[in-house]
């Protein structure tokens, strides 16, 4: 019984998350701009983790560098919110590591990722506040930090629904 009462309250914390940064994501040009634009930031963020160099210690394990490291934090983060939803989420982190080993193999004009990187967060960040200047609201993390996690979750959710999977 206070297991199935702690899986509620796990249940209700990331719906509560969820709605809440929906209040300031109802607008439909913001709510489109965000399907490109916090996918983009993430894989950059992942892009430009996977550049910072490593200890000589993280060679003995194929692609044990800051960027798989933060995805394995995040992905246990989103284990404390939803099971569930961290499969969807865990998905993701492979995907954006898979197009990183790819960009790797095949830069984009010539740029090193980091650089491709950067450029790309500046202008999906861009897109983020035109987004939110047609909302008329502030993006969410400026009231509390995690909701820099809980914005691909919250698109996540939404894929979630369409293929009727609990969140």
């Amino acid at each position: 019984m206070a297991q199935e009462a702690a899986v509620n309250a796990e249940h209700r914390r990331v719906l509560s998350l969820l709605a809440e940064y929906g209040i300031s994501h109802q607008n439909k040009r913001n709510k489109l701009i965000h399907w490109f634009a916090v996918p983009v930031i993430v894989w950059t963020i992942v892009a430009m983790l996977w550049e910072i160099p490593v200890p000589d210690s993280f060679s003995s394990l194929a692609y044990l560098n800051w960027a798989t490291i933060a995805l394995a934090a995040t992905i246990v983060y989103y284990l404390f919110l939803s099971w569930t939803l961290a499969i969807g989420m865990a998905l993701l982190a492979a995907l954006c590591a898979a197009l990183v080993v790819l960009y790797l193999q095949a830069p984009v004009a010539g740029l090193p990722l980091w650089q491709f990187a950067v450029i790309a967060f500046v202008i999906a960040w861009a897109f983020q506040f035109i987004g939110h200047q047609i909302e008329g609201r502030k993006p969410s993390f400026f009231k509390d930090i995690q909701f820099l996690l809980i914005g691909p979750a919250w698109l996540m959710s939404f894929i979630y629904r369409k293929l009727g999977l609990p969140v």
